[in-house]
């Protein structure tokens, strides 16, 4: 595994194709500790890839890059086995590159499983969601600072974060956030309130009705914060919470409403979130 002075660099590329009656993982290359899973179709023609860091974890002055093309009609769902882990940094900051390409009429389901930013942890954090004319994307992000039930908070450390979602490289929703330990933004009520997890879903196609339907299913446990808003063909769902197995109820919840009508199937939940 390549390794420079000051940590593991990673890359992985994968490009999906549409063939006969369903989508193949048509080229995959990678460079260091990141990979997939062979594909597994548990609904037939939409193959989900777990992607997979043996490391187990990310430490200060890493650097991983992620690039996914999708073709044509493609569609394909990708998750991740187990919450990504950026640790504690002693000064080098930890750096994770992710681009997602998406031609006309394909669709992406972007559902990693949680990451957890530990105390002192020195992260960049950048997303970029390339989309053509008719393009349908769904993705998540749910993150928790520090380790509260282990009663390590987020008091050290800087994490910042970036989503960039463009149709044909007009700007559909850029979003930048910032935290530094023990900031005013952990506590403020304009900021985490002081919860440890938050979570966004970004859902970008036809979502006509689909804000109202979610309200009326969809809520948190009290005491923690869940919000749908609407912005033209953008669909943004958000949690603010304490434990990351509500906020992902809320959000399965609220993908189960979004995929049939978005992408025309039923909701059909990866293995391994069960296991």
């Amino acid at each position: 595994m390549p390794q420079n002075d000051s940590g593991w660099q990673a890359s992985l590329q994968l490009e999906f194709e549409q063939r006969d009656s369903r989508t193949v993982l048509a080229y995959r290359k990678h460079h260091g500790p990141l990979g997939v899973q062979r594909a597994f179709y548990p609904e037939q023609a939409c193959p989900h890839i777990y992607i997979l860091h043996p490391p187990g974890g990310v430490v200060g002055g890493d650097q991983l890059s992620i690039d996914i093309s999708l073709q044509s009609g493609a569609h394909a769902l990708v998750t991740s086995p187990a919450a990504a882990k950026f640790y504690r940094s002693a000064g080098d900051q930890a750096k994770l590159h992710q681009t997602l390409h998406l031609a006309d009429y394909a669709k992406l389901e972007w559902l990693p499983q949680e990451t957890i930013y530990y105390n002192a942890a020195e992260v960049c954090s950048t997303t970029r969601v390339e989309l053509d004319e008719n393009s349908c994307f769904i993705g998540w992000e749910m993150y928790c600072l520090g380790r509260p039930a282990a009663n390590e908070y987020f008091t050290q450390g800087h994490i910042s974060q970036r989503l960039e979602i463009r149709r044909k490289d007009i700007p559909l929703w850029l979003e930048q956030t910032a935290i530094s330990g023990n900031g005013e933004m952990l506590q403020a009520p304009w900021g985490m309130s002081g919860r440890a997890l938050a979570a966004t879903m970004v859902a970008v196609g036809p979502v006509d009705g689909l804000a109202e339907e979610i309200r009326q299913h969809v809520s948190a446990i009290a005491g923690d914060y869940f919000s749908v808003t609407r912005l033209d063909d953008v669909l943004v769902c958000r949690y603010l919470g304490t434990e990351a197995q509500r906020a992902r109820q809320c959000l399965v919840a609220a993908w189960q409403l979004i995929r049939p009508k978005l992408l025309g199937l039923p909701a059909c939940e990866p293995r391994i979130w069960n296991t």
